[in-house]
Formats: structure tokens, C-alpha cells, sequence
């Protein structure tokens, strides 16, 4: 028995001390499905729905669903979205599909790469199952260079999704109507626990229409991979089945990284996303640094962008990257890379680079889903703005010489702002303090499971 079904059994009540008082407060298990229930089986209507940057977002996206394994050969029907239900003749792409055994049974998962599109074009588009489609969904293609660009961006999800991730999504998208692009840190499922499938059925439930109204970037973290052979010498990291197969990426990655590693020019910005997993554990650091030092030496965009799980500058206590601080960093730290996006440590720190005076690069490091960390000392020392015990999501808008970005909490409110503005060949930062609201600490000595190095499970 899992601990999520026992807990799901016996129905237990922990006791957390919140602000030196004690409160009942009950454990939520990780998934609302409960034990034996196949809530997310695959079917013949399409399900988990998801646009994915092509290497040219201009050019088109690429889109993944599932159905059950009836369906082996779908098609996806795009065109031009108009005003009226007639939008003319589609065009029809044929998916490719794998097979994929979950614990919600067997499912066919399919692929389709979807190119030749117009730049800033807004395209209707639906994915067949059996004898049914999806709805017609709306993604617009990226605009062309110059143009004003708004994305989200995202720490780990991983826990209680439909419960609590929810809620940040449907923030983030009230207050970035315009966004076209979502980026994702790593670890959108925690895993491991015999749920793997309900996990990502309640990720793609959480995200609601963002998956199809934009297109999705994510970075692959520590819980996408899972331990073979664990607790015996021949314990190895293996990528999660799911993962390869939830999202249709670009394949232009690096050696040793293929599937998890991966570079896309979309707008003015160039994003490149790394496997920190696969470097830490699986021995590939001195690989993505290299193939990472030839995406950026050829980028011609004006923003450079890198996504890692793994922070290069850790704000939790016991925490050290070093593979990723001297095979990673230097590369990022040469080329003066913008922003490098990152999640894995459940709290919330910015702080710059290695050399004083430098705007770039900036780093940060957030958390969007239900599990909460705490600060080291270190991190209280070197970074600013922090935060515990809160979930946020992140607003980055770009038009021309400036990059504005925003951290909101989950009910919408500014956390951190500021501003990154070409001045030649540099950039310069300013800071946004108005608005902000006071920094945020855990108020609570134990976690709900009596956890001291934990704010909330």
C-alpha cells in the first residue's frame, strides 16, 4: 500500500504548529483520485491536449494528445481561424503514435508537427479520435522580430495539481491575456508513487486551456526520471515514460540529452532548456555545456533565455549543484545570458551574476504548486527579494529594448519586479519596488506532516 492510499484509508489527522499554536489540519494526498479509481482513463476522445514550440515559433508549433489504443492513426485539422463557424478547408496532418501502458490502462499517444504556418497568424486547429474530434482550439504563431512578446513562466507544479496549481493557472492567464508562450521548470508531476498517470492527468487538468491556447515549453526535473534497480548497486536514473511522450519537443538537443534538452527561437527571444537531472546524475554537464556554448554563440536574438530544474545557486539549505556551477555557469556567465529560469528548491530568490556591476545574468528560482521549502541562511544573504510558504507564478513581457518581468503570488498580488533595457551591447537593471508587498516567510515551525525542513507537503 502506498503511503497516499494509507493515508487515503485511515483517514489521519497530523498536528502542524503554525505560529507556536497548534491547529489539526488535515494531509491531502498528492492526487484528489482515490485508491482504485481510474478517473483519468484513456478513451477515444482526446485528451491532454498540448502545443509545443517548433525551433522556428514563427513557423508553427508542433501539438501531442492521447486517446485510448483504438485510435492509431489520427489526423489534426488546421486552418486560419475566421469569424464564422465556416472557416474554410483545413488542412490534414497525419500524427504519429506510440503505445504506452499506464495504470489507467492502455493508451496510444500521438504527435504531429505542425509547420509552414504564417508568423502572427491566429490558427484554428483540432485532433481526432475515434469517430469524435477535439474542440477547435486557437493558438497564434509567434510574431516576427520586434514585435511585443508575453510569456509565463513557472517553478514546479508537482504536487496536489488539480487541488492547488489549478488556481495559479487561471491567475496567470487573467493577468496575461496575451501570453504566447509558457515555460515550465521541471518537475510538473512528483512521481514515483504508483500514480504516475492520475499525476499527469491532473497536471493537464490543472493547466486547463493553456496548453492549447499557447504553446508549452517545459524543462524536464528530477521527478520526470525515477530510480531502476533502487536500493541495490545497480541504481541508475531513468527518464519517466510519460515524458518523451507528453510533449512533442524539437529534438535538436544536446548529446547524451536528446530528449530533454532543446533550443527554440521564438520572437525576439532565443530560450534554451537544459537537463540539470541528466547532467548531475548521468554524467552529460560537460556535454550540454558544450552543445549550450555553440546555441548561444550562433543566437541572433536580442533576448537570450535558459531554463534549468536544477538552480546554478541554490536557496535551500544542504543544496550545491556543482556540476552545473563548473561545467553550466561559466558558459551562461560568458555569453551574459538574460534571465536563467529555474525551480527544484520550493521557495522563491533572485539575485545576479558573478561579477559586481553586471545586470546579467539575472537568476531566479520559484515555485508554483503546493510544496513549500525553506530558505538557507546563505540564500537570505545573497538574494533579494526571497519568499517561503508561497506559490507564484512569473510575467515576462518583451518589446524591443526592454524586458519587464513580474513574480505574482496566487492571488495575483506583485512580489518582484523589474526591468532589463539594452544599452548597446550591455543591459542595464531597474528595479520596480512599487507595488510590491512585504516579504513572506513560513509562519509555521513544522510542516503538516511535522517536517521542520519543510513549510508545507
Amino acid at each position: 500500500m502506498s503511503a497516499r492510499q494509507d493515508v487515503l484509508r485511515r483517514g489521519v489527522l497530523l498536528l502542524a504548529l503554525a505560529g507556536g499554536a497548534q491547529a489539526n489540519t488535515a494531509v491531502e494526498p498528492n492526487t484528489r483520485v482515490p485508491a482504485a479509481v481510474m478517473h483519468y482513463a484513456p478513451s477515444g476522445f482526446p485528451d491532454r491536449i498540448v502545443a509545443s514550440p517548433l525551433q522556428d515559433g514563427a513557423s508553427g508549433f508542433a501539438v501531442s494528445w492521447r486517446t485510448d489504443a483504438s485510435v492509431s492513426a489520427p489526423i489534426l485539422e488546421i486552418v486560419v481561424a475566421g469569424d464564422s463557424p465556416d472557416m474554410g478547408a483545413p488542412r490534414r496532418l497525419a500524427a504519429a503514435s506510440r503505445a504506452q501502458a499506464t495504470e489507467n490502462g492502455q493508451a496510444h499517444q500521438h504527435h504531429v508537427r505542425v509547420d509552414g504556418l504564417q508568423a502572427d497568424t491566429l490558427y484554428a486547429w483540432r485532433v481526432q479520435g475515434d469517430r469524435t474530434w477535439s474542440a477547435w482550439h486557437h493558438t497564434r504563431t509567434a510574431p516576427a522580430p520586434g514585435q511585443p512578446l508575453t510569456l509565463l513562466y513557472f517553478g514546479d507544479t508537482q504536487n496536489k495539481n488539480v487541488s492547488l496549481t489549478t488556481r495559479v493557472v487561471r491567475e496567470a492567464m487573467r493577468h496575461a491575456p496575451d501570453a504566447r508562450l509558457a515555460l515550465y521548470a521541471g518537475d510538473l508531476v512528483s512521481g514515483g508513487d504508483g500514480e504516475d498517470d492520475n499525476e499527469w492527468g491532473e497536471w493537464f487538468e490543472a493547466a486547463g486551456a493553456l496548453p492549447t491556447s499557447m504553446v508549452v515549453a517545459p524543462a524536464a526535473g528530477n521527478h520526470e526520471y525515477f530510480e531502476e534497480f533502487e536500493d541495490t548497486p545497480r541504481e541508475r536514473r531513468v527518464l519517466g515514460a510519460h515524458w518523451p511522450l507528453a510533449f512533442a519537443l524539437p529534438g535538436n538537443g544536446a548529446p547524451g540529452a536528446q530528449a530533454t534538452s532543446y533550443w527554440f527561437d521564438y520572437q525576439d527571444a532565443r530560450v534554451v532548456v537544459l537537463d540539470g537531472t541528466s547532467a548531475l546524475d548521468l554524467g552529460t554537464a560537460q556535454a550540454q555545456a558544450r552543445w549550450l556554448e555553440q546555441v548561444l554563440a550562433g543566437s541572433p536574438a536580442r533576448w537570450n533565455l535558459v531554463m534549468v530544474h536544477q538552480p546554478m545557486f541554490s536557496p535551500r539549505q544542504d543544496r550545491e549543484n556543482r556540476l552545473l556551477r563548473e561545467h553550466v555557469l561559466p558558459v551562461l556567465e560568458r555569453h551574459r545570458v538574460d534571465l536563467v529560469l529555474q525551480g527544484h528548491d520550493h521557495v522563491y530568490g533572485r539575485r545576479g551574476g558573478r561579477v559586481a556591476g553586471q545586470a546579467t545574468p539575472q537568476y531566479l528560482v520559484s515555485v508554483a504548486g503546493a510544496k513549500q521549502y525553506r530558505l538557507s541562511t546563505q540564500a537570505r544573504a545573497s538574494m533579494a527579494p526571497v519568499a517561503e510558504d508561497t506559490q507564484l507564478f512569473q510575467v515576462l513581457r518583451i518589446d524591443g529594448q526592454h524586458l519587464r518581468y513580474e513574480a505574482r503570488t496566487a492571488t495575483g498580488r506583485l512580489y518582484d519586479a523589474f526591468e532589463l533595457v539594452r544599452d548597446g551591447d550591455g543591459r542595464q537593471l531597474h528595479e520596480r519596488s512599487e507595488d510590491r508587498i512585504g516579504p513572506r516567510d513560513c509562519p509555521r515551525a513544522l510542516s503538516p506532516k511535522g517536517r521542520g525542513d519543510r513549510c508545507w507537503e
